[in-house]
């Protein structure tokens, strides 16, 4: 019996016949597929980021002789010449391995919440954080979760992971390990799942979002998808139904603001995932490419775009009871949506500044920008921006003095007193407003 086939009859016990027919059936497939290497280790980027704390972490896996690789993106990243933001670890240590390890050198562990999926976080030095998991198959997949055994062949754990470009690992000394072709669809900008489509989709149907991110991220054609991957993309559509609002949201939020999103987007609802996303089923495609355009050197939030795909306030709410949204987003949504339309006024300005002075400014004045983003007005969002606000005259105190008593009265004979204010652009003083208090009562 080889020694991969041994290995994994350990890691097994204890586990149903089914499911050991299932593994190692996934073994098979994995260890048909040649291993392609890559040194690194020339890379400035790669020399980067050794800080001293790294150089620790590596040192003590070292000392008690377990491997440790960068896992994921990190590595992909690298490959693209790009320095990483978050770098995850792998090694062939268990959790409680490496929580033994850890204490005996003293070296403090934060977070142990992710220690039944196989990831300890260490703090070295008091400084820097470093999340490290054990290599992992997938016994179990319910389209959302997984229940993990753990493993020591890298190979295995690669085979679990959703796309090529994401399934790599690189050794501390620069030695990059390629089971399914991911340097080459790195260098080809190629986006594809690792293994058959459909069934990568199927262990987690956020894969399908996910997918269309690091399309946005990696290619550098804006519509070259492979058919088979469409397909399976479209046949699992409803699966996205299981996956919760936050994380379709974090996808859908990165999407957005990608490459490639006015080609994405239209995909994306031609594949089905409108109504499992919170969109209502017919949208306006061609208007969400018509904003684009128009707003996409703005920098809108993702927010703003993803309002042209909503017709009204209802829509706007079930999107929000879908995805969770934030107070702020659901607010911002709900405003370009009600101030999107034109407003007439001899000082285009003025609808605007109005609002802003009648609202809460400080969230305000960020949806009005919002706003003219999506409107592509450069000019009036630059004019916004440059605007001073003036300050309004009359305070509740001096109404109190009048003699306004009652809050139903004082907050109507305010706001009149604030619309005759801003009727005037802003010139009235505070005695010509004292002065039309009793024009702003007899309105009350």
């Amino acid at each position: 019996m080889s020694v991969w086939r041994l290995m994994s009859y350990t890691f097994l016990r204890g586990i149903s016949t089914e499911v050991k027919k299932t593994i190692l059936r996934k073994e098979s497939h994995t260890m048909s597929q040649p291993l392609k290497t890559l040194r690194l280790d020339k890379s400035d980027k790669f020399q980067s980021i050794f800080t001293t704390e790294l150089r620790v972490l590596s040192d003590v896996f070292s000392k008690h002789g377990h491997e440790l690789r960068i896992a994921g993106g990190a590595v992909r990243d690298l490959l693209m010449d790009t320095v990483p933001h978050d770098i995850d670890f792998a090694t062939t240590a268990t959790p409680e391995q490496m929580k033994d390890m850890f204490e005996k050198e003293g070296i403090r562990m934060l977070n142990m919440r992710g220690e039944r999926h196989g990831t300890v976080t260490a703090r070295i030095n008091d400084k820097e954080n470093f999340e490290v998991t054990t290599l992992r198959i997938d016994v179990i997949t319910d389209g959302r979760h997984a229940e993990v055994q753990f493993t020591t062949d890298w190979q295995l754990d690669a085979n679990r992971r959703d796309l090529t470009v994401n399934s790599m690992f690189l050794g501390l000394d620069g030695t990059v390990y390629d089971y399914y072709g991911g340097i080459d669809d790195v260098s080809k900008r190629r986006v594809a799942f690792v293994g058959d489509p459909t069934k990568r989709i199927q262990e987690d149907y956020l894969r399908i979002l996910r997918y269309f991110r690091f399309y946005g991220r990696i290619a550098i054609e804006p519509d070259a998808h492979e058919q088979a991957t469409l397909d399976a993309i479209k046949k699992n559509a409803l699966g996205l139904a299981k996956i919760s609002g936050e994380r379709i949201w974090t996808e859908l939020k990165k999407i957005l603001i990608g490459n490639h999103v006015v080609h994405l987007v239209p995909r994306m609802i031609n594949a089905g995932l409108a109504t499992h996303v919170g969109l209502p089923e017919n949208v306006r495609v061609d208007i969400f490419k018509g904003v684009h355009k128009r707003c996409k050197h703005l920098n809108p939030q993702p927010m703003t775009l993803l309002a042209t795909l909503l017709n009204s306030v209802d829509e706007m709410m079930n999107l929000h009871q879908r995805l969770k949204l934030s107070a702020d987003e659901r607010d911002l949504g709900l405003f370009i949506v009600e101030h999107r339309q034109d407003k007439p006024h001899a000082n285009p300005l003025r609808p605007y500044q109005e609002l802003y002075l009648k609202g809460n400014r400080n969230r305000v004045y960020e949806r009005i920008c919002e706003v003219f983003k999506y409107r592509g007005e450069e000019d009036r969002l630059e004019e916004f921006r440059s605007w001073h606000p003036p300050k309004f005259p009359v305070t509740g105190f001096m109404l109190k003095q009048r003699g306004i008593k009652g809050s139903r009265i004082f907050g109507l004979s305010l706001e009149r007193l604030m619309d005759v204010w801003i009727e005037s652009d802003f010139t009235l003083t505070e005695d010509d407003l004292m002065n039309n208090l009793e024009i702003g009562r007899a309105h009350v």
